[in-house]
């Protein structure tokens, strides 16, 4: 991860555009996860600039997060110096570093990812037995898919000229696989942004067995 992402450079702080409709639902996942206990620890696994980990913070989350863009995290520490946030890869032994978590998130990052099943695998060693991976990521299905190519939208959506831009494009099936054969099971997917056929994003929410 930090070959591809290390120059990403960030405007603001504040949490991406995206996540005016992906947190709402991340966090409703997170209060399901833990009805009836306190809230726990939570690892932010590309956090950017930090605009999601403070948002989880804020509800009262205790929050970890890396990403291996040098301006993103110099961001998050001006803005949010109360939080745990330092420059590390998705490719790195975290677990050796942090320890594990009850959840960690992954906002829009693994369709960046050039490795993604070393980039999963670091995800499971993070999380504790019984905990959870929230993933979320662009939706691509054959009704959206269809619906841009007839818009002439492809170019816009795919970004082939944007540096550091989407370089995978995932399914429901595909992001499925990734994180089963990563060693999580019973996974689960909620669609956000628009109605599921043509949304803008899905979430994967994966259980670590105990």
């Amino acid at each position: 991860m930090s070959v591809e992402l290390d120059a990403t450079t960030y405007i603001h702080a504040k949490p991406a555009t995206a996540h005016s409709y992906i947190l709402p639902a991340v966090l409703g996942v997170l209060e399901r996860h833990f009805a009836g206990s306190a809230k726990g620890a939570v690892f932010d696994l590309g956090c950017g600039a930090g605009g999601a980990a403070a948002t989880l913070a804020e509800k009262g989350y205790c929050v970890v997060g890396v990403d291996p863009s040098s301006d993103g995290i110099a961001k998050a520490n001006v803005n949010y110096p109360g939080l745990r946030l330092n420059v590390g890869s998705g490719y790195d032994q975290l677990s050796g570093e942090y320890g594990t978590f009850d959840a960690v998130i992954s906002l829009e990052v693994v369709e960046h990812v050039y490795d993604p099943k070393a980039f999963t695998s670091t995800m499971y060693d993070l999380v504790k037995p019984g905990g959870i991976a929230v993933v979320s990521t662009p939706y691509h299905g054959y009704l959206k898919n269809l619906a841009l190519a007839a818009l002439g939208k492809m170019d816009d959506h795919f970004m082939p000229l944007k540096d550091h831009g989407h370089i995978k494009f995932w399914s429901r099936n595909t992001l499925g696989t990734l994180l089963r054969d990563a060693g999580f099971g019973s996974i689960r997917f909620e669609y956000v942004g628009r109605i599921p056929a043509f949304a803008k994003s899905m979430i994967a929410v994966a259980e670590k067995p105990l």
